[in-house]
């Protein structure tokens, strides 16, 4: 159950971040900025590589590198195929995962290493063989760790992560805000310098602006009814999340949200993109999830009986409501089936400033579900 009362009593908020989710949240333009800053200092901006690398390849732990993955890999399109090396193990602890460069790869791919802890034994040696191999490693990680030690030793590029002092009290897998803008940061400023995407100075700059005007929007003290992210936390719940994006940069953003829903605040959602959602999600709302589907739901006893779980649809767009675009569909489906609908549209702008508004506020949203459920 959500304690509504809760999303509009800052200090309650406050006291239940135990985990510094919020601050990481309302942090992240800031944290933005010194990861940019980190990446200069280690000389990202001095590199004179010879063209794209054929392939990139990126390792680390769980949504440290599955979003980050998914979200270079949106943004590089057909320039070079971003592959992330998943782990194997049996454990999702650091002693535990294992990873391996696939066969094919060489001198003319580029590996980039993207970590909250930098204590994998793992990562150390799959450093080792990429230099054995000629393939070219940047690690984003915590400085004075292993890691950074491999890949001094294997003549890589190594920027230290940004980091907060409340960050080891973060998850690993870094579904925390903070986290995700430290470790993806620094390889915007790398990939931009190689030609892979667009990622210049002024853009990252951009993006901290944007993300602080979120935090400004989405705070704690900003009450409910014009908060769009407490607004969205306080719909989502007691409904199942069937997130549908439309537009590409939308993808990773919907794909994290549901992430972090799960690994924060211990909810499950669904995600596909429009407009083969539609057809994908038909079934779903037209089954026993469906609003519509439990007609005596009206007459329950609302303080002896839990709320029954319904779909409830959220459209996140990463363009303005204009020219092709399934989004009237989406509305008809849902609401012929009595299901409530959320949207999110970004203000105009970049596409990594667009981007990082749907991040930024699905992030908050997340958090404040963790926060009134008592996660």
């Amino acid at each position: 159950m959500l304690d509504e009362s809760l999303l509009d009593t800052p200090e309650g908020l406050a006291e239940a971040d135990r985990r510094g989710l919020l601050r990481g949240a309302a942090e992240a333009g800031a944290r933005v900025r010194t990861a940019a800053r980190h990446a200069v200092e280690a000389g990202v901006g001095d590199l004179k590589p010879d063209g794209r690398p054929r392939a990139v390849l990126i390792a680390g732990p769980g949504a440290a590198a599955t979003h980050t993955a998914d979200l270079l890999g949106t943004l590089a399109g057909v320039g070079s195929p971003v592959v992330r090396l998943a782990p194997t193990g049996v454990a999702p602890a650091a002693g535990a995962l294992r990873w391996e460069l696939p066969g094919w790869a060489g001198s003319v791919d580029l590996l980039l290493i993207a970590t909250p802890d930098g204590t994998e034994p793992s990562l150390s040696l799959l450093t080792d063989q990429a230099y054995r191999r000629g393939v070219s490693v940047v690690a984003v990680a915590p400085a004075r760790t292993p890691l950074a030690e491999a890949v001094a030793g294997a003549h890589g590029l190594f920027v230290p992560m940004a980091t907060a002092p409340y960050d080891q009290e973060e998850p690993l897998a870094a579904s925390a805000p903070g986290v995700f803008w430290a470790l993806l940061t620094p390889l915007l400023a790398l990939l931009d310098r190689v030609g892979l995407i667009s990622a210049p100075p002024d853009a990252l700059e951009t993006v901290a602006d944007r993300l602080d005007h979120i935090a400004e929007r989405c705070g704690p003290a900003i009450a409910t009814y014009s908060n769009p992210a407490k607004t969205l936390a306080a719909e989502l719940a007691d409904a199942l999340p069937v997130l549908w994006t439309e537009g590409s940069s939308a993808g990773p953003a919907g794909r994290r949200f549901a992430a972090a829903l799960a690994e924060l605040a211990g909810r499950p959602a669904l995600v596909a993109e429009l407009p083969e959602a539609l057809s994908a999600h038909s079934a779903l709302l037209a089954g026993p999830l469906a609003a519509s589907a439990d007609p005596d739901d009206f007459f329950r006893d609302r303080v002896e009986e839990p709320p029954a779980l319904h779909a409830r649809v959220v459209l996140l767009r990463d363009r303005p409501i204009s020219g092709l675009t399934a989004a009237p569909a989406a509305r008809d489906l849902a609401l012929s089936h009595d299901t409530p609908i959320s949207e999110l549209e970004p203000e105009e702008g970049g596409e990594l400033a667009t981007l990082a508004e749907l991040i930024a506020v699905t992030d908050f949203a997340a958090v404040y579900l963790a926060l009134a459920s008592r996660a």
